[in-house]
């Protein structure tokens, strides 16, 4: 079902703020950016670190190949059913002990 760890979501009060710092301290670079966040990437991976400026219930996405398949299959509670989102498809599904899991397909392809 999961492929890797595709990005990690970092709730931030100022989008260009939180850059600055991710950049300039860890080292990240811009890959893209919208008017709700801004993903950056690592040098070793192709895992995102994604900005936004609203509180999330979830910080880590997993790579599938198909959310609405996975969903279907999943054993588990699902929070938030499949929706689109610019890359594919994404949904939240919830461990047994509470977590909440992200998951994200590419279907639509990675953003420029």
């Amino acid at each position: 079902m999961l492929r890797k760890i595709d990005c990690v979501m970092v709730t931030v009060p100022d989008l260009e703020a939180g850059a600055a710092f991710y950049t300039e301290t860890f080292g990240l670079r811009r890959l893209w950016q919208d008017e709700k966040s801004i993903g950056l990437g690592m040098a070793e991976t192709d895992a995102e670190i994604v900005l936004h400026t609203a509180l999330l219930d979830v910080s880590v996405h997993y790579l599938v190949d198909d959310v609405d398949a996975a969903v279907r299959g999943y054993p588990g509670r699902v929070r938030t059913a499949p929706f689109d989102i610019a890359v594919g498809r994404c949904a939240v599904v919830e461990d047994p002990f509470g977590n909440a899991v992200g998951i994200l397909d590419l279907r639509k392809g990675l953003r420029s």
